[in-house]
């Protein structure tokens, strides 16, 4: 996606200077495109989101981590063959290889924990666990992020962090989980 932003970016083809993606892309990617003075727009986890978001923004590329890239000047969903044809042009007008195209930016440390919850139970709303959410947020200002949800199809409390620091970023997660597992 960032290949494709950049490339568009430059040809005067990219909506509003913007990308679309879900919460679930990594920070390395936003500033990256913040270097390059383009935007990027963060959705719900779901690829669904990230088309509504488009469409209600007329913005023409967006997608998700997990590879989905919609590009709505070619095709109105995710489409793997355009994406792949995007990569290959790339290719042909830089006369750069593969595994080089492929690191157009350094991906922030990033690390995904599920925690089961028992059924009825709440853990988000919990003190304990705002109150380590909070502290995890102060804890990792201008480094990372977090991003703590329910997941929508299991009782599971997805817990993502991203940090420059990887020892701050094991601690601060750390924190968090202690208190989701008390709910398991």
């Amino acid at each position: 996606m960032a290949l494709i932003a950049d490339r568009w970016a430059k040809a005067g083809q990219l909506s509003h200077g913007t990308l679309v993606a879900t919460v679930m892309s990594n920070l390395g990617l936003e500033r990256y495109l913040h270097s390059r003075g383009l935007k990027l727009l963060r959705t719900a986890v779901g690829d669904r989101y990230v088309v509504e978001a488009m469409r209600a923004g007329g913005y023409n590329l967006g997608g998700e981590q997990s590879g989905h890239v919609v590009m709505t000047d070619h095709v109105t969903t995710g489409d793997g063959l355009i994406a792949g044809l995007q990569f290959l042009a790339a290719m042909v007008e830089t006369g750069k290889p593969a595994s080089e195209l492929c690191q157009v930016f350094a991906a922030c440390p990033q690390k995904l924990t599920n925690v089961r919850y028992r059924k009825g139970a709440a853990p988000l709303q919990a003190q304990s666990v705002q109150a380590a959410i909070r502290d995890g947020e102060s804890r990792l200002s201008g480094q990372g992020r977090l991003l703590i949800r329910k997941s929508g199809t299991e009782p599971l409390v997805r817990i993502m962090g991203e940090c420059d620091d990887p020892v701050l970023l094991d601690q601060v997660l750390a924190n968090i989980e202690s208190e989701v597992v008390r709910f398991a």
